[in-house]
């Protein structure tokens, strides 16, 4: 027998030992994730809207290959000429109902237009399987905002900006960086380097649970390529409870800004692919203004991947740091210092356009 031959049968037994080890990953009952509620606590200050709803917030709808996404619109009184829109959307597993609207009521107070959606799959939005968080879909999900507001009457093309936090603040960059019409860019704590954010997280973890995640993982991609029903983990959880996020302030955090009918759950896959997305990679493509807001102790976006995107953004950034970590920015007076800080930037660079 030819070692050609040999060959071929080895990467045949690898391939056939591979698909039986999907098929029973995907397969055997039993592999499952107990749910982990999250202790809600609403006692959280600067998070709530300060603005009555006067009839400028609107429910729209816009679809992506035929899903509908659902948001809100804010636009300001009396609009005589062409205003700026501010697009806005959560991170990892968030919906525009944990929190957004303050931001949102803020910005259309100063008298920007603002758009604030949930992704598909998510939240108000359309999208089977529930819960999926794949990272290109939301992407296009940002870019599907972007032209809905352009071909809005009443909202100046050219003066668009976008807001993000934590996941999010690493998809503005990147839709800025591939859409040279964005006029500024505003990224809180942002996740820019997937990578970077794994390891961090995978040490937080401990190997045990890592290699645990990893099996969910595959189990819930196995499970997709088979069309079975998806496979879901926590996205928040308590140190060592089996989840996306176990990093200290992570459990607390979301309890504080999830609603009522939040689901504390993600399709496992993205265990698989989180790691790939580094948005660090394409800020150097950028070419409009940047607010990066830094929390210097934010236990999930490593401090150092934003540095390194700084170095990217060159001329383009403005750097704030805040003394806090990654879920302290959302409330109290961290929220209003970093509020102000973004009400000033966007007046800086959407009023001159």
């Amino acid at each position: 027998m030819g070692i050609g031959v040999l060959f071929f049968l080895g990467l045949g037994v690898i391939f056939a030992i591979s698909l039986l080890y999907l098929l029973i990953v995907a397969l055997v009952p039993g592999i499952k994730v107990h749910a982990v509620p999250l202790t809600k606590n609403k006692d959280i200050k600067g998070m709530k809207p300060d603005l009555p709803h006067t009839g400028h917030k609107t429910d729209v709808s816009f679809a992506v290959k035929n899903t509908k996404i659902r948001g809100w619109l804010f636009l300001p009184k009396n609009i005589v000429e062409p205003v700026a829109c501010i697009v806005m959307a959560h991170g990892f597993g968030g919906t525009r109902d944990m929190g957004l609207e303050s931001y949102a009521i803020r910005f259309h107070k100063a008298g920007f237009a603002v758009l604030v959606f949930d992704y598909r799959h998510f939240g108000e939005s359309e999208g089977s399987p529930r819960q999926l968080l794949w990272i290109p879909f939301q992407l296009e999900d940002w870019s599907a905002a972007v032209e809905y507001v352009r071909n809005l009457k009443g909202i100046d093309p050219k003066r668009i900006a976008l807001w993000g936090t934590s996941l999010s603040g690493g998809h503005v960059i990147v839709k800025a960086a591939r859409d040279r019409g964005i006029a500024c860019v505003a990224a809180q704590c942002p996740g820019v380097d997937g990578h970077a954010s794994a390891e961090h997280i995978f040490k937080n973890q401990g190997i045990v649970k890592s290699l645990h995640l990893i099996l969910h993982g595959q189990r819930d991609m196995a499970r997709s390529w088979l069309r079975l029903s998806p496979h879901t983990i926590p996205i928040a959880g308590k140190k060592g409870d089996i989840a996306c996020l176990t990093t200290p302030g992570a459990y607390e955090g979301f309890g504080k800004l999830a609603p009522d009918n939040f689901i504390n759950e993600v399709c496992a896959r993205i265990v698989l692919r989180a790691d790939k997305y580094r948005p660090v990679a394409e800020a150097q493509h950028v070419q409009c203004p940047v607010l990066l807001q830094i929390c210097d102790h934010d236990e999930i976006t490593p401090q150092s991947a934003a540095e390194q995107t700084v170095e990217q953004l060159g001329s383009y950034v403005d750097v704030r740091h805040y003394p806090i970590g990654h879920f302290d920015i959302y409330e109290g007076k961290n929220f209003e210092i970093s509020l102000s800080d973004q009400l000033a930037f966007f007046r800086r660079h959407l009023d001159k356009l």
